[in-house]
C-alpha cells in the first residue's frame, strides 16, 4: 500500500504529464489547419502527407498514454494505485517510478509478455 505522500508524489506527476501531453496534441491540431492549405507542389504534398502520418501516429500513442494516465488518476482516487491486478500485490514503487500508468507488477508482466511470446511464434 502506497503512502499518502507517494500517492500526492504519483498524482502531481500523472497531472503533469496530461497536461503537457494535452498541450502538444492542441499544437498539433493547429499545425494540422495550418499546414492543410500551404502545398500547391505534389513533391512538397507528399513529404507534407508523410510528416502528417508520423505526427498522427504519434498523436495516437500519446492519446493511449492519456487514457492510461486517466485510470491511473482513478486508480489513486480509489486507493487501488500500485496493486497489480493480475496477482494484488503491491507493485514495487521503483517500477511505478519508471512507469506510473502500470497495472501490473514486474512478476506479472514478465508472465503476460512471455504469453504473449509464445502466442504470437516470437
Amino acid at each position: 500500500m502506497l503512502s499518502t505522500e507517494d500517492q500526492a508524489y504519483f498524482k502531481a506527476l500523472l497531472i503533469g504529464q496530461l497536461e503537457e501531453l494535452q498541450r502538444m496534441a492542441d499544437g498539433t491540431v493547429s499545425e494540422l489547419r495550418q499546414f492543410s492549405a500551404q502545398c500547391a507542389d505534389p513533391i512538397d504534398r507528399s513529404a507534407l502527407d508523410a510528416d502528417r502520418s508520423f505526427t498522427l501516429r504519434i498523436r495516437d500513442r500519446e492519446s493511449r498514454l492519456i487514457r492510461k494516465i486517466k485510470a491511473a488518476l482513478r486508480r489513486i482516487e480509489d486507493g487501488e494505485f500500485g496493486e497489480c491486478e493480475m496477482c494484488g500485490e503491491d507493485i514495487n514503487l521503483a517500477r511505478l517510478r519508471a512507469r506510473p500508468v502500470t497495472t501490473f507488477c514486474i512478476r506479472c508482466k514478465t508472465k503476460l509478455e512471455s504469453r504473449e511470446k509464445i502466442v504470437s511464434g516470437f
